[in-house]
């Protein structure tokens, strides 16, 4: 068994051009089946959590090509479609 902790402090990275995509933040699950359905992947696009948008990139569990000791590769498409995060307002 592999806990989502674990899964969190692997990097993601693109079989087809080797490019780190970043590490998972969440996972989208079917609550009826119980099975992973994609991944979530936080980009950091913000500098210093500052300045711009941050947007998620998800990617579908069928493209996870191998579950590796210290990374997880996947088919990556820029197709896949992004999510934007809401920004919490801040105390």
């Amino acid at each position: 068994m592999v806990r989502i902790s674990e899964f969190q402090v692997k990097d993601v990275v693109s079989v087809s051009d080797g490019r780190k995509l970043g590490n998972i933040s969440d996972i989208e699950i079917d609550l009826d089946t119980g099975r992973i359905v994609a991944i979530v992947i936080s980009s950091g696009g913000k500098l210093l959590g500052f300045f711009g948008k941050e947007e998620d990139t998800v990617i579908p569990w069928n493209q996870i090509v191998k579950i590796g000791e210290d990374v997880i590769l996947v088919r990556y498409k820029d197709s896949y479609y992004t999510q934007a995060k809401l920004e919490q307002p801040k105390a």
